[in-house]
């Protein structure tokens, strides 16, 4: 299973659209996770559009129509009892890893947004991945757009973040 992981992409703005790769690899995907900051909610449709299916959480410039859709956090359920938890804002880079293991207990992954930047995090003591994307579309501080994947093979969950 192929998993097109995006967030942060704070559209529409002006004539910024997603890279043409990064809609590629959406619509090649099994699934596609987004951690929030789309501002509106046609853009969820658009994503919703591309074909696979999509699971997202709001974001802090996320407009009322978003937020009223999608929730704060959520919990996807991969084939094979392999669970990823999705939050927009996952705070201060210290903790982190602990925070979130907290907030989501028994998941084999966490994917967030927020800050723009890239983040691909796991702890060697309990295999506990944490995963920010970045943005396709504002990289801000970042040196490039990103993007993320994973992929699942029975319940081996691997990611990677992409340059577009």
């Amino acid at each position: 299973m192929r998993i097109a992981i995006v967030s942060d992409t704070h559209l529409p703005k002006g004539s910024r659209a997603l890279p043409d790769s990064c809609v590629a690899r959406c619509r090649a995907a099994d699934l596609i996770l987004h951690a929030g900051d789309f501002i509106r909610l046609a853009v969820l449709h658009e994503l919703e559009a591309l074909g696979p299916p999509v699971h997202a959480v709001h974001g802090n410039v996320d407009d009322a129509a978003v937020r009223a859709v999608l929730p704060e956090r959520r919990t996807v359920e991969l084939p094979g009892g392999v669970k990823i938890g999705m939050v927009h804002d996952a705070g201060q880079r210290a903790g982190r890893l602990a925070r979130l293991r907290r907030a989501f207990p028994g998941h084999a992954a966490v994917v967030f947004g927020h800050s723009h930047l890239p983040l691909h995090e796991r702890d060697p003591a309990d295999g506990l991945t944490i995963f920010n994307p970045g943005s396709p579309t504002e990289r801000r501080r970042a040196p490039a757009h990103t993007m993320g994947e994973a992929v699942l093979e029975g319940r081996d969950l691997t990611f990677v973040i992409i340059e577009l």
